[in-house]
């Protein structure tokens, strides 16, 4: 179990300052992100947010799917969510890459991959805003009031654009 020694050491670290003990997992600034699995997308701080002010959705693409939805569903009603922001970002793989383009290089890394593995790419980014920040909007369980947003993250110069 060496494999996590340095990960688990920096966590010693970060517990020994850890101060969100009892925390009570509301959303406190209101906010609910959905944003990609990219590792250069920090949700907080893009937003100057800190822990606890917001609960964050992460998956490839940032997309809105069933899974999302209902993690939104239950951020608005338990947990306080009263603003949704989408964000997917610039330079992302699976919005420059075509589905084939994905498998082979999945394949390439796996050495198989079958084709009923599903790889979801995006072919237009802002169609995809569109239909995702829609997707929220009109969904049954989340109320009127609650503010959707649709963003695109520049992984470049950290800055945000807002589209819908």
């Amino acid at each position: 179990m060496h494999d996590f020694d340095d990960l688990l050491a920096a966590n010693r670290v970060f517990a020994a300052e850890f101060d969100f003990g009892g925390f009570d997992g509301i959303a406190h600034a209101g906010v609910g992100i959905v944003t990609c699995m990219d590792s250069r997308i920090e949700p907080l701080g893009m937003l100057g947010l800190k822990p606890g002010d917001a609960k964050i959705l992460r998956n490839p693409g940032g997309r809105v799917d069933h899974s999302t939805l209902e993690a939104l569903v239950l951020g608005v009603h338990l947990l306080r969510v009263d603003r949704i922001l989408v964000v997917p970002h610039t330079r992302c793989a699976v919005a420059t890459s075509t589905q084939e383009e994905v498998r082979e290089r999945v394949a390439a890394s796996a050495g198989d991959i079958g084709a009923w593995e599903p790889m979801h790419v995006v072919r237009d980014q802002l169609d995809s805003l569109a239909d995702d920040v829609q997707k929220v909007r009109t969904h049954h369980l989340v109320p009127d009031h609650v503010q959707v947003g649709g963003f695109l993250y520049d992984v470049d110069s950290g800055l945000l654009e807002q589209h819908y």
